[in-house]
């Protein structure tokens, strides 16, 4: 809680690690590691479609699509600050994908 003004404030702050989208024909992911990418794309997906929705200030934005959306609903809303870090590889063999994360982040 933050004091300001004789009232007390509550602040949150969260970061949350989005372990990148995941190509799963160049991972060679199988099994539960296939399921598990397939669930980090859809939740970027999710959270990609979210903010575009906030930016073009739609009637209905789809929060519900995803747990990630739902929890950081809140940092969305009312008076709040998001930033968006995003960490590529310089390799060119990484280029197709750093660009795909560059798009993400803007």
């Amino acid at each position: 809680h933050v004091e300001r003004g004789g009232r007390s404030q509550k602040r949150t702050l969260l970061f949350v690690d989005l372990a990148g989208s995941e190509r799963i024909a160049k991972s060679l992911a199988a099994g539960p590691r296939q399921k598990e990418a397939a669930s980090i794309n859809q939740s970027l997906t999710a959270l990609g479609r979210v903010v575009k929705e906030l930016n073009e200030r739609s009637a209905h934005v789809s929060y519900r699509d995803s747990a990630l959306t739902m929890l950081l609903r809140s940092s969305f809303d009312g008076p709040s600050c998001t930033a968006v870090v995003v960490n590529v590889a310089s390799e060119e063999a990484h280029a197709e994908e750093t660009i795909c994360s560059l798009r993400f982040g803007q």
